[in-house]
């Protein structure tokens, strides 16, 4: 099902629902971008900590804005034997632009490539995404909503509204006290921008919002302060209206983060960033911070890529490469516990996934992304318990997938995952290389990397002028090298250690060397003789 601006409100309320009675809600985005195009060691690389990384993954979502939202609700269905409904949304979204906000977002030509690929409707997301602010932005707009000092900025909803402006005046002057028009071709929360606008500038009209249709009636100075004063129609009333329509999807989100359920994704730490600072608050500076944030948000986190990467070496599964391949063997006789796994329908509303694939549909990928979690649950309670007939509810499934709670995949890092609920555990990478160049004319980065290329993927970071530190993922490719070049005539690769290879260590020491040297001529020479 997807949902633009003009459908938002009517399914919120069906949504709250879903949510309050899910078991767990699976989610994945699409993005106008991923990354920065930068160079140096502003790139992500395997020498970063996860502190180091997420400031330079900050820097991109800031720069780039969410286009679509999938979401899946899975709900245990009531009577069943463990049987599942999944109820899937996609929500196409566009940043407020109301008054003082106006944001500004950048496009990566790769990312639209990508996803043109796989038939992304840019009109949806462009002319009829949902608006949305996070908590800075609001108090912003508020402010200056309550406070009578709200302005249009926008060029474009400034010519509209005085076109409007001008269509009711013309009106008012030939109509009678008492008399009615309606303004069509004005939707979302900016029909509220309208009438804030209009009962501003013409003290003699007023305006009511109903079945999404501006009325506007001309009324007296006296019927016009009466209707200001009622309980129903008083002015902070439409206001908070107003406020509430321009925040969007942000209404949906708090509703979200107030049900506090499992929140599901697979390499899920992007998706997360993009949460807080497009619907909770600008991203922190201190990466500690981001993370008390987030576990505070959703205190039950779920990475299938984390879960599914342990499983697979258990189970020596065929390599897979995404999302897809990952549901597709769990759904094959690969799986030995195919026959007796969960049951997971889709919800009527719901059945277009049913016999149509649609890969980086965000929505597609959160419903795969929930069936992965209790198939590969399943499995893992299976193998424990050995029980054919075992009937295994969500509570169980959630137990014996405790280990991998709050722990989020990372993409290119020195550590494979960040912890939400504690401190990040150590590093279990390869160990880092060392490269030493011999009779060779100095040379970059890029050039190394060319270097090793053909043997494996190493990411390449210069110590000295004729030394880089190289680091790997896979501890073949490191034993690989490391035998391989052990004895080249011009590059001589061997484990790195810090406090012999180092060149602050190898600088203090030859100071300390220095030092000591000095003074012992002194003392010789200061030395009386015999």
């Amino acid at each position: 099902m997807d949902v633009g601006a003009e459908e938002f409100e009517q399914v919120l309320p069906l949504l709250q629902e879903l949510v309050l009675k899910a078991d767990f809600v699976a989610l994945d985005m699409e993005f106008t971008g991923l990354r920065s195009s930068l160079s140096g060691p502003q790139q992500i690389s395997l020498f970063d900590l996860p502190a180091q990384w997420y400031l330079k993954t900050r820097a991109s979502v800031q720069q780039f804005t969410i286009c679509q939202i999938g979401l899946s609700v899975f709900s245990r269905v009531s009577g069943e034997s463990n049987k599942y409904v999944a109820h899937s949304c996609n929500f196409f979204l566009f940043p407020t632009t109301f008054g003082i906000l106006d944001s500004e977002f950048s496009f990566q030509a790769s990312s639209v490539q990508f996803l043109n690929q796989y038939g992304f409707d840019y009109n949806k997301f462009l002319k009829s995404g949902i608006p949305y602010m996070n908590e800075a932005q609001e108090e912003k707009v508020k402010h200056s909503i309550l406070s009578g000092h709200w302005k249009v900025r926008s060029s474009l909803d400034k010519d509209q509204i005085k076109t409007v402006i001008d269509h009711v005046t013309r009106w008012l002057d030939l109509a009678e006290e008492g008399d009615c028009m309606t303004l069509s071709g004005i939707t979302g929360f900016q029909a509220f921008e309208v009438q804030l606008v209009l009962q501003q500038a013409l003290p003699n009209a007023w305006t009511m919002l109903k079945d999404h249709v501006v009325t506007v009636t001309k009324v007296s100075p006296q019927h016009r302060w009466y209707l200001e004063n009622t309980s129903c129609e008083r002015e902070s009333s439409w206001k908070e209206k107003i406020l509430l329509s321009a925040k969007g999807f942000s209404v949906f989100f708090q509703m979200l983060v107030n049900a506090q359920k499992p929140l599901v994704g697979h390499n899920m730490m992007v998706d997360l960033l993009h949460l807080h600072q497009k619907f909770f608050r600008p991203l922190p500076e201190s990466y500690d911070q981001f993370k008390l944030n987030i576990h505070h948000l959703f205190p039950v986190l779920i990475d299938t890529k984390n879960v599914t990467k342990d499983v697979w070496k258990e189970l020596n599964f065929p390599r897979v490469s995404n999302l897809s391949e990952v549901y597709e063997i769990l759904n094959s006789d690969l799986n030995p516990t195919k026959a007796s796994g969960p049951e997971i329908i889709h919800a009527r509303e719901c059945e277009k996934y049913v016999e149509t694939k649609c890969p980086h549909e965000a929505a597609y990928d959160a419903f795969l992304c929930g069936s992965v979690l209790l198939k590969v649950a399943h499995l893992i309670l299976r193998r424990g318990h050995g029980c054919a007939t075992l009937k295994p509810t969500f509570p169980q499934y959630l137990g014996v997938l405790a280990p991998y709670l709050n722990q989020v995949n990372l993409i290119r890092a020195g550590v494979p995952k960040v912890n939400f609920s504690g401190p990040d555990y150590p590093s279990i990478r390869p160990p880092i290389l060392i490269l030493s160049v011999k009779r060779w004319p100095v040379l970059s980065e890029q050039q190394v990397y060319r270097e090793f290329q053909n043997v494996c993927k190493f990411d390449v970071r210069r110590l000295t002028r004729s030394q880089f530190l190289l680091r790997t993922n896979k501890f073949k490719d490191a034993r690989s090298v490391l035998k391989e070049y052990r004895r080249h005539p011009n590059f001589q690769v061997s484990l790195y250690h810090y406090w012999k290879h180092s060149p602050n260590i190898n600088c203090l020491l030859q100071v300390c060397g220095i030092i000591t040297t000095w003074a012992l001529v002194a003392f010789v020479l200061g030395r009386p003789s015999a």
